[in-house]
């Protein structure tokens, strides 16, 4: 997994996801990351609202206008759901980059978003998803679909690819000095973090 050559990004939770089992609704976990010049939300997905969004954003100082960049984990809609909010973002996933109506075939996996930010191919829950890599300057934040929260096992996830999953995790925890899962609040890895 590459790693991003930078350590100067900032990341504030604008959502902490939820699930119906956990949070009593779906909520993906949606992420503000700033880096440089570069104003970059990940996953703004099924939320109780836009105002769930764009109203955390405010108090951060961040206009729709303001965003730069979106980060999609994966094309499932709790995690795709609010991408429209925000005008002038290049929207990124899995194989391309997204700017009004260009399309620009791109590979995620190395991709290089901000100095501070890379994606990384992490399949497993769905084949196309990806990670977002920040450089902090209190160690690398990984945004991941790969947990639904810091306790779920891949056994809980029903992913399409059990083993492909597993290797992602993996992955992830040899950088991840913490953790933002698609459906929890964020966490550190240690050695109880499910494999």
């Amino acid at each position: 997994m590459q790693l991003p050559q930078a350590r100067t990004a900032r990341v504030d939770i604008v959502l902490e996801g939820s699930l119906t089992s956990t949070g009593g609704g779906v909520a993906s976990s949606c992420t503000l990351v700033r880096d440089a010049d570069h104003v970059i939300v990940v996953d703004p997905g099924m939320a109780e609202g836009a105002t769930s969004i764009l109203g955390p954003l405010a108090e951060l100082g961040v206009r729709p206008e303001d965003v730069t960049e979106v980060v999609l984990s994966h094309h499932h809609p709790d995690h795709t759901l609010y991408a429209g909010l925000f005008p002038s973002a290049a929207v990124h996933d899995h194989w391309a980059i997204y700017r009004g109506t260009d399309w620009e075939d791109s590979e995620c996996d190395g991709r290089v978003v901000a100095p501070s930010v890379v994606l990384a191919r992490t399949p497993g829950h769905t084949a196309q998803d990806l990670a977002t890599v920040i450089g902090t300057p209190d160690g690398v934040v990984v945004c991941s679909h790969s947990w639904f929260n810091a306790e779920t096992t891949v056994d809980d996830e029903s992913p399409d690819d059990p083993d492909a999953l597993h290797a992602s995790r993996a992955a992830i925890l040899e950088v991840a000095s913490e953790i933002i899962p698609g459906h929890g609040a964020r966490f550190r890895p240690t050695a109880e973090t499910p494999r």
